[in-house]
């Protein structure tokens, strides 16, 4: 039975790497299209039809691009589609998720403080959250909003901030802004899915037919297809949040999105002028920079809550099948003497000061709650403490897996 967590934790594990790997995929076709988008260049001798070409040198050899606005006049033989990137990295971050937050409810999702929910109702609402924020977005592109992409633009930030500050009341920290992250990018997926690939389907099938495309199709595309390019670069810091307590467990957290979303226009601003070789806006790197700076004094100020609120917060269901469990008498004076001296709200070992990824150890609550983390980190593996710096013997990690061993089976 112990075998669950050592092959739950490894498909996680797996799961989270195809899902970098595919996002890097995405994130590259996706990045490389909007800079040739941007190059081309007209030139007299361009068939009909066509926009701009680029000629462009890679691995010892020269492409020559040619885009058209709508389509060429005869479909060529072979046509490769760009959308398997987007799909698998958001069916394999919708996997992570279920494996990772779903599954791990009780400790990275649910915070009892913020609302007591059952599993179940976290799980419902994570879901529901995702599939609501595409239906108003999509509703919002497709009212007469579209035609004012800037006005569109606006309201998509004040949504995406409303979410954050609602995912915070509801879940962790951690979970708050990882999934302000799935939201974000369910919307860009969706993009591709239903609207950009289906438009450029239609496209496909009129030329086919002998009919004239019409172009307003392509506009439609081109109009998501620029949201998702100043989406992604926030979307990457919301995935990566979770590592760092500075950015989720603050009582801050969720309104620092609201400037990593403005970072993520800055940053694209610059390199979408150069790459249209439009001129060299470096007033935006000064812009990202205090941005930067305002997240990170809005991550200290004001700092943690204080123990005793934590202290009296009873124990949940879960938590007390280990707190119950034999051994967690041992285990806990092991977790306290060895691990706490870090992981508490106020860290006592120099150098660090806010507990590592925000996992506080300083009650039995919390040591229940985070019970298959220190069986995996400090039992099973020594990767806790790093370099084993405050010496935990052998015993004391057989002790560990005893410990959670029992309560599991």
């Amino acid at each position: 039975m112990y075998d669950y967590a050592i092959l739950w934790d490894w498909l996680a594990f797996a799961v989270r790497w195809l899902h970098v790997i595919t996002a890097i995929a995405w994130i590259g076709s996706s990045f490389y299209f909007v800079a040739l988008d941007l190059g081309l260049r007209k030139a007299p001798d361009l068939p009909p039809g066509a926009f701009g070409e680029e000629w462009q040198v890679h691995g010892g050899g020269f492409y020559h691009i040619q885009k058209y606005l709508v389509a060429p006049e005869r479909m060529p033989d072979h046509l490769t589609w760009f959308k398997w990137e987007s799909y698998a990295t958001w069916l394999s971050g919708a996997a992570l998720l279920m494996i990772v937050y779903w599954a791990g409810a009780h400790l990275f999702m649910i915070d009892p403080e913020k609302a007591d929910l059952a599993v179940w109702q976290a799980i419902l609402i994570s879901a529901a959250s995702l599939t609501v924020g595409w239906l108003i977005y999509d509703r919002l592109c497709k009212s007469k909003l579209g035609e004012t992409p800037t006005t569109l633009m606006l309201l998509l930030f004040v949504a995406l901030i409303v979410m954050s500050w609602g995912y915070n009341q509801i879940f962790t920290g951690r979970a708050a802004l990882l999934h302000l992250g799935a939201f974000t990018a369910t919307i860009m997926t969706a993009n591709v899915f239903l609207i950009i690939i289906p438009n450029q389907k239609i496209v496909v099938a009129d030329l086919k037919a002998g009919r004239t495309p019409d172009p307003k199709y392509g506009k439609i595309a081109k109009l998501r297809s620029t949201h998702n390019n100043y989406l992604t670069l926030p979307v990457l810091f919301l995935m990566l949040s979770n590592h760092y307590p500075l950015a989720f467990a603050t009582p801050n957290a969720w309104l620092i999105p609201a400037f990593v979303f403005l970072m993520g226009v800055t940053i694209r601003h610059y390199f979408n002028t150069r790459h249209a070789r439009a001129g060299n806006p470096i007033w935006t790197w000064p812009v990202t920079v205090i941005l930067f700076l305002i997240i990170v004094w809005l991550s200290t100020a004001p700092m943690f809550s204080p123990i005793d609120e934590a202290e009296a917060a009873p124990m949940t269901r879960f938590e007390e099948t280990f707190a119950q469990a034999p051994g967690f008498e041992q285990a806990r004076d092991i977790v306290m003497g060895r691990c706490s001296m870090c992981h508490a709200r106020e860290p006592v070992w120099e150098g660090i000061h806010h507990a590592p990824k925000g996992v506080l150890l300083e009650t039995d609550a919390e040591i229940a709650r985070n019970a298959r983390s220190i069986y995996l980190q400090a039992g099973v593996t020594h990767a806790m403490p790093p370099a084993n710096v405050t010496y935990v013997e052998p015993e004391e990690r057989a002790a560990i897996v005893d410990w959670y061993r029992a309560a599991v089976n």
